[in-house]
């Protein structure tokens, strides 16, 4: 196997830190990204990656974060951008960027990301790999013009948005890119024990955190393995670009918005304006 540089986002633990893990034995250059310093220390000292902090939850933590990934990547590119990090949160408390926390940790952020990375993911002919959910088929119903959920808020109501709208930015960047040579691919990595939903008040927080998890739950080194082998895959040979998967199997049990493109191309004029990009 060619190893690849791999740029990965929510590396700090979960299904992240397990990917990390087992790509660190295939000799792929590991650029990973958490929010905990502690944490990232400990996974780059067990990987030998390299490794930076970010808060999503700052768009301008993002924007940094993009201009040192481009400076130690210099002209060889990116291979994979694995966008994975992500959460379900209690409430509607405005992140310093004025949005709802849910939305910009789990969608704005990486959509940042991604596109101020575009020169070097051109530059690698990159996978843009968006780790998504079931939720956004159970929960999304998302209205471009109240992405912040003002009118009618819930913690599962906005998780299910944010993760459909990482499916309709992956149909996005399949639409604009695909002919470039970039390929992407939404995916639900299973229901994981992690501490996912750690600081939610919603009734995934009780699965997560009692002996439930161990009935209805599977292990981060699962999880791991199916982000693994999307990140080490053959992009439309090992999966298909600009589809979702349910782990590893292409699905047609998705929320039946996402087959219209007049809303993925919606939410990412919407989205630019918000991170104030160039939405083109």
């Amino acid at each position: 196997m060619t190893p690849k540089t791999v740029v990965l986002t929510g590396a700090s633990d979960g299904i992240g830190a397990a990917a990390a893990r087992q790509l660190a034995a295939s000799g792929h250059r590991l650029i990973l990204v958490g929010r905990s310093v502690d944490k990232m220390r400990a996974v780059g000292e067990e990987t030998g990656a390299e490794w930076f902090t970010a808060d999503f939850a700052r768009l301008d933590d993002v924007r940094e974060l993009a201009t040192t990934i481009a400076g130690v990547v210099g002209d060889t590119g990116i291979q994979v951008l694995a966008n994975n990090a992500g959460g379900i949160f209690g409430d509607r408390t405005p992140t310093v960027d004025g949005f709802e926390k849910t939305m910009q940790v789990n969608h704005l952020a990486p959509f940042l990301l991604t596109n101020l990375l575009l020169p070097q993911l051109r530059a690698g002919g990159a996978a843009i790999i968006n780790t998504s959910s079931v939720a956004h088929r159970l929960f999304g119903r998302i209205d471009i013009d109240d992405l912040d959920n003002e009118k009618d808020f819930s913690a599962n109501r906005a998780y299910g948005d944010a993760k459909l709208a990482n499916v309709l930015f992956t149909k996005s960047l399949h639409a604009k890119f695909h002919d470039e040579g970039l390929t992407s691919v939404a995916f639900h990595p299973g229901t994981v024990q992690t501490n996912f939903a750690s600081d939610s008040n919603t009734v995934m927080r009780f699965v997560y955190r009692t002996p439930l998890k161990h009935l209805l739950l599977i292990n981060s080194e699962k999880g791991g393995d199916t982000l693994s082998w999307f990140i080490e895959g053959t992009p439309d040979e090992t999966w298909v670009s600009g589809a979702y998967y349910d782990e590893r199997v292409l699905t047609r049990r998705v929320n039946p918005r996402i087959e219209g493109a007049a809303l993925a191309e919606s939410l990412w004029q919407k989205s630019a304006e918000l991170v104030g990009i160039d939405a083109s």
